[in-house]
């Protein structure tokens, strides 16, 4: 297919809503909880509602797909990305009689209809992206859409954050009222891109192939193992920064109310940012050395730009400078792992459940900056274990997807766990749920390479840099 650039940076715009107000909910759980005096469990329900929307969303998109067909064929990629948008901005729209009723329960379903919009936004936009290009090249593009993704997270707790709790210093007086404002901004942010889309040229790309009343798709060992990974993956990036405000709130920690420490979860959300970026490198048609001068200007600039960024909010940036030389790691390791998607997982896996117990045998500073450090080594594993989960699925790739973005319920499930589990053995020593995950991630990336390679798929190339 002819590549459409103009067309493609419009698509990817819409991954910047996703990570915008994915890292925004970590700026409600601590209010929510004050306001209406939940436990941490309950708390981490605001992250719960929200990515379950994705898991059911998902699940309805596949069982009508495998009973009466793609519904995407019936309406086309462009109309679904559109629905998806508005069905988000009726969402925004809940938080209004939410806080003037004073309703957690109604806020949670807020989050739920926002998210369940984001679904259909995801399974429209991940093969559209792949689709405006060459399927070589695909993997680089979700990549650089993810980077997108990623400058959202990084600037959505502070635009949220700020739009909430202002300058003020503590946050105990602020009131249920202030969601209002953001969220209805939001809201008609939705609805002015959806009407952007709509005029837009974005070609009108369908999947035609027939597939049959089956569940042929569960045969495939590469796709259950990535299924769990995606799972694990959503459910420890988001667990380790929700659980972080309550955390850095205890004072034999570093004793913070939620208002301070906003530039820290920024700083987890710009790990990621600083990843991707740094991987889109591969989706521009760049020499070999200019591609590897790149990889390590890249990463550094990403830094600068959350530097930069939390600056000019007025935030600490000492406490944010001193966490470069975990930046410097990132650097290194990239070259080692040389883009392969297997050998990514395994090395990534294992130093993130490294730095994750770094961060429980030790206190202070040394022991938040591991813990955030885990927004690094996350940072690429999504394309990682998307591209390794649907190679060689065939005619079964879209299902695959669908599937596959059914996973993201693990939001939902793997931060109340570990919520409910720092009720009983401390908030500190909670963090021994994502070592256990990024545990089975490393053993992703072994265990995956081996079933493929079996199947006579050889998926741990890695990418051309002249192959654009």
């Amino acid at each position: 297919m002819q590549k459409t650039p103009s067309s493609f940076y419009l698509l990817i715009s819409v991954f910047f809503f996703w990570g915008f107000v994915a890292a925004s909910n970590t700026i409600l759980i601590p209010l929510f909880k004050q306001h209406f005096q939940l436990s941490q469990s309950q708390s981490q329900l605001v992250d719960s509602a929200f990515y379950v929307a994705y898991g059911v969303g998902s699940l309805i998109y596949f069982l009508w797909s495998v009973i009466a067909g793609d519904p995407l064929n019936k309406i086309g990629y462009k109309k679904g990305l559109i629905l998806g948008l508005l069905i988000s901005a009726a969402g925004t729209l809940v938080f209004l009689p939410a806080a003037q009723s004073n309703s957690f329960s109604l806020m949670l379903l807020a989050l739920f209809l926002v998210a369940f919009g984001f679904a259909l936004q995801q399974i429209v936009a991940n093969p559209y992206v792949i689709a405006l290009g060459s399927p070589e090249t695909g993997a680089h593009r979700n990549t650089l859409a993810g980077g997108i993704n990623s400058f959202g997270t990084t600037i959505g707790p502070l635009i949220v954050g700020f739009a909430i709790f202002g300058n003020v210093g503590q946050s105990a007086n602020i009131g249920i009222e202030a969601v209002k404002t953001p969220y209805l901004i939001l809201g008609m942010a939705f609805i002015l891109f959806a009407l952007l889309l709509s005029f837009s040229k974005l070609p009108p790309i369908q999947n035609n192939e027939k597939v049959n009343f089956d569940f042929g798709v569960f045969k495939y060992p590469q796709l259950i193992l990535g299924m769990i990974a995606i799972f694990i993956y959503v459910g420890v990036e988001v667990g380790v920064q929700s659980n972080l405000p309550e955390l850095m709130k205890q004072q034999d920690y570093l004793g913070l109310e939620p208002s301070k420490t906003v530039h820290y979860i920024s700083l987890y959300w710009g790990c990621l940012m600083i990843g991707r970026w740094t991987g889109a490198i591969n989706a521009f048609n760049l020499r070999q050395s200019t591609a590897k001068l790149l990889s390590i200007v890249m990463p550094i600039i990403a830094f600068a730009v959350i530097i930069l960024v939390n600056y000019i909010k007025g935030s600490p940036v000492m406490d944010l400078i001193y966490f470069f030389p975990f930046v410097l790691i990132l650097i290194i390791i990239s070259f080692i792992v040389k883009q392969k998607p297997a050998q990514t997982m395994f090395v990534f896996g294992s130093l993130a459940a490294i730095m994750m117990i770094i961060g429980i045998v030790t206190t202070g500073k040394l022991s938040l900056y591991s813990f955030i450090s885990a927004g690094l080594f996350c940072s690429v594993m999504w394309p990682c274990i998307f591209a390794l989960s649907i190679a060689g699925l065939g005619k079964y790739t879209a299902q695959g997807s669908a599937l596959l973005v059914m996973m993201i319920v693990g939001g939902a499930t793997i931060p109340w766990i570990q919520g409910k589990l720092s009720e009983s053995i401390g908030i500190h020593l909670s963090y021994i749920i994502p070592v256990l995950c990024f545990a089975y991630l490393a053993f992703f990336g072994w265990k995956v390479k081996q079933v493929l390679l079996k199947q006579g798929v050889n998926y741990d190339e890695p990418a051309n840099a002249n192959a654009h």
